[in-house]
């Protein structure tokens, strides 16, 4: 297998903001066969997926990819952990969350560069951590803290053709449904 490099980076302007402004939730294997491009990125999905939005705002909410690889066994792999950070206690949402617990979802995230990237596409993501507060004082945070991890051979895919209204827009042979989260 050729390892070679293809590519230099020259310094970039400073137009990049960091954090996320959306997620999407899928139940693992719904997007069904993906198609990989020249450059990794999804661009086609034969899946019939709900995908369930959830709105973020906030410095809390952070997706990072560490690259893991052995010498000694000649092996790579990518873990993202994806942190959100959900204000105000449900029980619809608590409901929702043993549901994710107990899943293995697919997450499609939308940073604040309207970069679309999925994480889980081979083995789904595992509900590692979540938290559940209350706060103590008038202004301390009241909701859910939510930690998912996945472990994959490449890191989180982008997604052509993605909006902010459908991820899977440029995916020609997706269907999808999306449903937008309510206030509560």
């Amino acid at each position: 297998m050729a390892c070679n490099l293809s590519k230099g980076r020259a310094l970039n302007c400073k137009d990049n903001q960091g954090g996320i402004s959306r997620i999407w939730i899928t139940d693992f294997d719904s997007l069904g066969t993906m198609t990989l491009g020249s450059n990794d990125e999804i661009t086609d999905a034969t899946g019939t997926a709900t995908l369930f939005q959830y709105d973020l705002k906030g410095s809390a909410n952070t997706m990072e990819t560490t690259a893991t690889t052995s010498r000694d066994n000649g092996s790579a792999f990518f873990s993202t952990t994806l942190s959100v950070t959900l204000p105000k206690l449900t029980k619809e949402d608590m409901k929702e969350l043993k549901l994710l617990a107990y899943g293995r979802p697919q997450i499609i995230v939308e940073d604040r560069n309207s970069n679309f990237l999925l994480i889980g596409k081979e083995h789904g993501c595992e509900l590692t951590n979540a938290t559940i507060s209350t706060g103590g004082a008038m202004g301390d945070m009241n909701g859910y803290v939510m930690e998912f991890q996945s472990e994959e051979v490449l890191p989180p895919n982008f997604c052509d053709g993605a909006t902010s209204s459908n991820p899977t827009a440029g995916w020609t042979n997706c269907t999808e449904t999306i449903t937008v989260g309510t206030n509560s």
